[in-house]
């Protein structure tokens, strides 16, 4: 622009456009004379923040997201495109969403991939059949347990600090279990993977709903995100079998150090470093402490509840503890000034009903992969890599119906699609409870399967989509903390309600000499029905979720607005 004078409000647009580009220099003034102003914009290049020298910005052209920042007032830093630019559309974008899917990957699969593994464990470390649920139940308990302070702290503290953090951990704890020689020794470093777990989980989730903006981005996103949940629900099967029969159950271990060294450079060349000042002045310790403790003690009755007996003192001692301790934290939240988890979130219309859905709705679907699980290797007889190849058409479908609901969402919205997934999915699950004691896969177990995945994969991509619409980005590790508790917390229950419920009609028929695969199946049975009456009662709650179509609110400041305010 020479030779032309600039009005201020133009001079303040080209300001706000430089703060946007980085660009350094700018021609103004009547006589066209070149002034040149430093600007110091922050480049997404991996663990360091670069700053752009006098003269022009230095560029690593091996970084793999190498645009600006915005950087909102107590938000992250996110790689900023232009308002009406795709970022999932980037290849930037494709990368970052690539890698949050590899988290999640790496955190379902670790929950159950030592199932497979655990006659090995019990005859290597010497476990007792009594001690040995605790090597599936310590990643349980601390990864629901610290769910919640996992996630608030990756707003308070920073989304990818968390997540270096978390996954640093698994890696660590991961190659520890894999030399173990002791039993305490196992299940301590299965401790910590849950504790790594409950880190990276809501902090992947949080960066996932912050970096793609409502609407067709984070539907898409959050599409691929629920169908490698499906794809991990049956992998953890499938890769532990495969590791426990070939290089043996320590591998179920030493694979994880190598895919965190993996995740982790991937991190620091992908995801922008949200370092902020702790915002930890009068930090609510008391609230973590109780929020912690309560839901540690509810996550151990809850697994403990079908060997200990739900009617014992012990069990009842325990429930009422968790419960006196987590509503001694609620109204800590409702007093304290900076509360861990402020009581205002679940303002957001539909929050608490979408995590309710989760629950109830985990909480059955987990029945189908446990007790169909059992049903083929202790019933058909299947190999343990059987039982994993089984579940592959399951988790394709999950994956392909996933795709379809989020492009659904943007038409119709959360609501229906949550309701028909459940409704689909509890038909599914109804079919299967139906299994014969000399059943057949192709007969009857791939039907109910397809048909219970059809639903699974629109149901819980509306759910997460639901309980993220209209979160603020500085609690959007809180939100993704809460939904990712009631998933485990639902799992939890679940497995101790119907455990109960099968080992009851499982040891009535023994008792009147029932042959044995014919008891067992008629508990699983009976498993199944009661766990297609839970994702029935989730579509019931899912009626009062929000029904969000995922647009992008209105109003909502693009890039641009933000650096023409700054």
């Amino acid at each position: 622009m020479q030779g032309k004078a600039e009005t201020p409000a133009h001079h303040q647009t080209r300001l706000a456009l430089l703060r946007l580009t980085g660009d350094e220099q700018l021609h103004t003034g009547r006589e066209g004379r070149s002034m040149t102003r430093q600007f110091k914009p922050r480049m997404a290049l991996g663990a360091h923040t670069m700053r752009a020298p006098l003269g022009g910005r230095t560029i690593n052209p091996a970084r793999a997201c190498e645009q600006p920042l915005n950087e909102k007032p107590g938000g992250p830093q996110m790689p900023s495109t232009p308002a009406n630019t795709s970022f999932l559309a980037t290849r930037c974008g494709k990368l970052t969403l690539a890698l949050l899917c590899a988290v999640a990957f790496l955190d379902f699969v670790d929950a159950s991939i030592v199932n497979i593994a655990l006659p090995s464990i019990r005859r290597a470390l010497h476990f007792s059949v009594q001690d040995l649920v605790w090597v599936p139940s310590s990643y349980l308990l601390t990864y629901g347990g610290f769910m919640l302070l996992g996630g608030r702290g990756a707003d308070l503290l920073g989304r990818r600090r968390m997540l270096v953090a978390g996954v640093s951990l698994i890696g660590v704890s991961s190659l520890i279990g894999g030399f173990v020689g002791s039993s305490g020794m196992l299940v301590a470093a299965r401790l910590a993977q849950g504790l790594g777990a409950a880190m990276t989980l809501p902090a992947a989730l949080s960066i996932l709903t912050t970096t793609f903006k409502e609407g067709k981005d984070r539907n898409t996103a959050l599409g691929v995100w629920g169908g490698i949940a499906g794809l991990a629900s049956a992998a953890d099967v499938l890769l532990g079998g495969l590791l426990t029969e070939g290089p043996g159950w320590r591998w179920v271990m030493f694979v994880n150090p190598i895919a965190a060294v993996l995740v982790l450079g991937a991190v620091y060349q992908l995801i922008a470093d949200d370092r902020r000042r702790a915002r930890l002045a009068n930090f609510d310790a008391l609230g973590a402490v109780l929020a912690t403790g309560g839901m540690v003690l509810l996550v151990f009755a809850l697994v403990k509840a079908p060997t200990v007996g739900w009617g014992k003192l012990r069990t009842v001692a325990e429930l009422a503890g968790a419960l006196a301790l987590l509503t001694a934290f609620v109204i800590n939240e409702l007093r304290a000034n900076n509360p861990l988890a402020p009581m205002s979130i679940f303002r957001i219309n539909g929050l608490g009903y979408s995590n309710a859905t989760q629950l109830i709705g985990f909480a059955g679907l987990l029945a189908m992969f446990f007790y169909l699980t059992l049903y083929m290797q202790n019933v058909l007889h299947y190999s343990a890599i059987q039982t994993g190849a089984a579940y592959l058409p399951l988790c394709f479908a999950v994956g392909i119906a996933a795709g379809i609901a989020s492009q659904l969402l943007s038409r119709i919205g959360t609501r229906p699609v949550i309701v028909a997934g459940a409704l689909i999915s509890a038909g599914g699950m109804y079919w299967l409870s139906r299994i014969p004691v000399h059943g057949s896969f192709a007969s009857d177990l791939l039907p109910g399967m397809l048909v219970l995945s059809f639903g699974v994969g629109p149901m819980f991509v509306a759910v997460t989509t639901a309980a993220n619409a209209g979160v603020p980005a500085d609690k959007a590790g809180l939100a993704a903390s809460l939904l990712n508790a009631s998933q485990q917390v639902g799992g939890a229950l679940g497995l101790a309600i119907f455990t109960a419920v099968a080992t009851s009609r499982t040891n009535h028929l023994l008792a009147a000499h029932t042959p044995i695969a014919h008891a067992l199946t008629a508990g699983f049975q009976r498993a199944l029905l009661v766990g297609s009456i839970f994702i029935l009662a989730s579509a019931l709650i899912g009626l009062r979720a929000t029904n969000t179509r995922g647009e992008e609110p209105k109003g909502a400041p693009t890039a641009l607005s933000e650096a023409a305010r700054a």
